[in-house]
């Protein structure tokens, strides 16, 4: 486990001096509760090593370096009153029963990519449940399935696959640092989306630890609480232990392109058709939209635009492809790299062609930075109008990117309410819209001006975006949508979020909740309520 040194200082001092004097509330309840978790946990394990107080020496560190997203930390008013770091399951159920019976709220963090730090953060006394040591990966190629723990990373989940087998893969993030139990219940996609939808499309079973502390499989939680966990954001129905999945065919060999334009070379003119092409192509091609700011210097600014692809195939089938689907892109045999699958996942996340597939199993993100991130969903095409509003913003802003990832294929066919995913067909694309700055930029000052530009942005892009409601992606969630405060839920603020996050669902959604947690211990800002009996 490794973190940039030049962190570790930062933010440490800000953390300390913000929120170094906050106590448990009330010591005897705190004490009370740290004799509770042994008796309710497995004794063969003992939970001891697993609970960080305060005075641990490890505490600070380890509620830092699984945060990644250092914005919510500087703004966290207090820190948790205790971290368990769960090795065995029954340290999880341990953590619900006695937080539950001793009055502190539960946090769950798997990989720590909250973009809004609900995982890790809270206003009222709090428990971080870490999930990051239940990351075993039981493959069976039989059934061609795999039991997935939730402190999983995406990144180990590709590695053990490709162990296994060459031509197996899962449809899943592009970060290889994502812990499997949060990213599959908000939904969880990838660059195999148009082919095989998004991950929990491919979710066949799970274990859920309830209110109550006991472990469900699908079976005895029954169908409604498991389609809800699937896209609904399982933090507000219990706690994923693991998923069970299905893996997905691909072929030996896979073929990835990025195409780079600014606006000097045709860029609009490429994004407009790109709109118009990408979300009609086969299912086997998906051609990621990047545009980003560059600065030649003074006031030579421009935007640069890259098309990244993935195509399950070989690079002549995709050229016989592209010539008569997207001609204007002009893709050439020297842009396609051909590859493995697993090695494909490697291009997606950055990494240079040739690096070791070792990397995979690098489980927390070492360049921490301050980020503030926001989603859309586009039903229209936007005209190249609104790209040059766009490309217009990102100049302005300049530390910005934007990913705009097509639909179609497999995520035409599923209905809205296969899942608690609702997001299917009448889109064309979804977009991240991602701000990041760095420590030296300042803190609480820079972090203001940097939200209120991602807000500019934001309002630039609504003519174009979805509305009534305009839709967001519950994975990169956005407090600035609507949120409720750390110790209730209110249904009516809660209806605003769970419209744009879950659009129809949502009221099933709350359903689902009154029936497994109706006194609703699992929450957060942006939780499901129970569903109002009146």
């Amino acid at each position: 486990m490794k973190i940039s040194s030049s962190i570790i200082p930062f933010i440490s001092i800000f953390i300390l001096l913000s929120i170094s004097s906050v106590t448990p509330s009330d010591s005897d309840d705190f004490d009370d509760f740290l004799r509770c978790l042994p008796k309710q946990s497995d004794s063969s394990i003992p939970i001891a090593n697993a609970i960080l107080t305060p005075n641990s020496s490890s505490f600070q560190y380890i509620y830092q370096v699984r945060a990644s997203n250092l914005r919510p930390l500087l703004s966290a008013t207090s820190r948790p009153v205790a971290i368990i770091t769960a090795l065995h399951p029954s340290h999880a159920q341990a953590s619900v029963i006695c937080a539950k019976r001793h009055d502190f709220q539960l946090r769950i963090r798997s990989g720590g990519h909250d973009f809004e730090g609900l995982s890790y953060t809270s206003d009222v006394p709090f428990v971080i449940l870490d999930m990051f040591n239940l990351n075993s990966i039981d493959i069976d190629m039989s059934t061609e399935t795999a039991w997935v723990q939730a402190g999983a990373t995406t990144g180990e989940l590709y590695y053990r696959i490709a162990e296994k087998s060459n031509v197996h893969g899962f449809p899943s993030g592009v970060c290889t640092t994502l812990g499997i139990g949060g990213h599959f219940s908000g939904g969880g996609y990838g660059f195999l989306m148009r082919k095989y939808g998004v991950s929990i499309d491919n979710v066949i079973d799970a274990q859920l630890i309830d209110a109550n502390g006991r472990i469900l499989n699908r079976k005895s939680m029954g169908e409604d609480v498991f389609w809800a966990i699937r896209g609904g954001g399982t933090t507000s129905f219990g706690i994923i232990l693991s998923w069970r999945i299905k893996l997905v065919r691909v072929p030996p060999r896979v073929t990835v392109f990025t195409v780079q334009r600014t606006l000097e070379q045709g860029a609009t003119e490429l994004a407009y058709r790109w709109q118009q092409v990408a979300p009609k192509l086969p299912k086997d091609l998906f051609i990621r939209l990047q545009p980003e700011p560059i600065n030649n210097g003074g006031n030579n600014k421009t935007v640069r635009v890259s098309f990244i692809g993935h195509f399950l195939g070989q690079a002549d089938g995709l050229l016989r492809l592209m010539n008569v689907s997207f001609p204007e892109l002009e893709l050439t045999r020297n842009d396609c790299l051909e590859m493995s699958w697993v090695e494909s996942t490697l291009y997606w996340a950055g990494f240079s062609n040739g690096t070791s597939i070792d990397v995979l199993l690098n489980r927390v993100a070492v360049n921490k930075v301050f980020a503030k991130d926001k989603s859309d969903y586009y039903k229209a095409v936007i005209p190249k109008q609104g790209l040059e509003t766009l490309w217009q913003v990102l100049m302005d802003i300049e530390n910005i990117f934007v990913q705009m990832n097509p639909y179609g294929g497999r995520m035409e066919e599923i209905p809205d309410s296969e899942t608690a995913f609702a997001h299917r067909a009448g889109n064309l694309f979804k977009v991240l819209y991602g701000i990041q700055w760095s420590e030296s930029e300042g803190g609480v000052n820079a972090t203001a001006r940097y939200v209120e530009l991602s807000r500019r942005l934001y309002n630039a892009m609504a003519p174009y975006a979805s509305s009534n409601p305009r839709e967001a992606f519950i994975n990169y969630r956005d407090l600035d949508i609507g949120s409720n405060e750390s110790e209730k839920t209110d249904f009516e603020d809660a209806k605003e979020y769970g419209a744009k996050y879950f659009r129809n669902n949502f009221i099933r959604l709350a359903g689902v909740k009154a029936k497994i947690d109706p006194e609703n211990f699992f929450k957060n800002e942006q939780s499901i309520p129970p569903l109002p009996s009146h």
